[in-house]
């Protein structure tokens, strides 16, 4: 029955041909495809548009959806993936335009029988490691959750009920029909939070799939400490846009996750973390961040300090 199912694959890119070309190509060297390919572009100035669409040969239908203006990551994959369902898919397959599934990756999400209730994800290695690109939460057995950073750190056995995964996202029509479409006004920098944290509010189950395994480069300076047994994690040396909409979409988010007070604790922490890290210019950058998220401003970042080249 799973090979009856329609996958199509979605992700998002903007001035990134090489980088894009070789995900359409890891696609296609998959030993199960999929059905279709949505490529949603978001007005790239390279030749990524005319790369992509000269491909010929491929085992499934490419169609790179040209955006009217740049939505980042986030609102790329909104429309990729209205698309894909609008056009009768039985699910999608969220990715970036480097994350790389290795050539058995597909096959091994739909080998175990398929539940439409059910988010599957590959294991994404970073190539330069060898470990995970993000530690990965799973199932610690005890009704709670624990962090790993590489496969042999995996409990035995096909899959692991796991949490918070985005790239390479499998979503069932039913899913999406239960926690309805991404978030675009994110941008970029929260959708990969924010979506699978609504999966879990309507009862939809993670699992990490074993011998699915997918190449995504990880962050280069994660730094990573705990607080009153909590996980923080904060990603140094990024430019002040992707900061600003880490910072923003987060503080949206756990205000909405957790109320104002721990909203603010959170938001606090990693203002200080920011200026500890990265030193103290960036603080009316964060505080913009954090006023913004607090607010509820989402969308595109007004008057950028230095426009992005892409989205990644």
């Amino acid at each position: 029955m799973n090979s009856d199912l329609t996958i199509v694959a979605v992700f998002a890119t903007m001035n990134r041909a090489p980088t894009a070309l070789t995900c359409v190509q890891a696609l296609a060297a998959q030993s199960r495809p999929p059905s279709r390919v949505i490529v949603a572009d978001n007005c790239s100035t390279d030749d990524t548009v005319i790369v992509l669409e000269k491909l010929g040969n491929l085992p499934f239908e490419l169609v790179v959806h040209r955006m009217p203006e740049n939505r980042g990551n986030a609102g790329g994959v909104e429309v990729a993936m209205d698309r894909a369902f609008g056009d009768g898919a039985d699910a999608v397959w969220i990715l970036d335009d480097d994350s790389w599934p290795r050539e058995a990756a597909l096959a091994a999400l739909l080998d175990e029988e398929w539940s439409p209730q059910v988010v599957r994800h590959p294991l994404q290695i970073d190539p330069e490691t060898g470990k995970f690109t993000w530690p990965l939460q799973i199932d610690d057995g005890h009704g709670g959750w624990h962090l790993i950073y590489s496969e042999q750190e995996l409990p035995d056995g096909p899959k692991v009920r796991s949490r918070i995964a985005w790239t390479g996202a499998l979503v069932p029509r039913e899913v999406r029909d239960r926690v309805g479409p991404v978030n675009g006004e994110l941008f970029i920098r929260g959708e990969d939070e924010e979506y699978p944290w609504r999966f879990e509010q309507a009862g939809v189950f993670q699992e990490a799939i074993r011998n699915a395994m997918m190449d995504h480069p990880g962050p280069k300076n994660l730094i990573h400490w705990q607080f009153l047994r909590k996980n923080f994690f904060y990603e140094s040396g990024l430019a002040d846009w992707k900061l600003y909409y880490k910072i923003r979409n987060m503080v949206w988010l756990k205000r909405k996750q957790f109320g104002n007070l721990r909203a603010a604790c959170i938001a606090a922490t990693y203002t200080v973390s920011a200026c500890w890290f990265d030193g103290p210019t960036r603080l009316p950058l964060l505080l913009r961040a954090v006023s913004d998220g607090w607010n509820g401003k989402l969308g595109k970042m007004k008057e950028p300090a230095a426009q992005p080249l892409d989205n990644s």
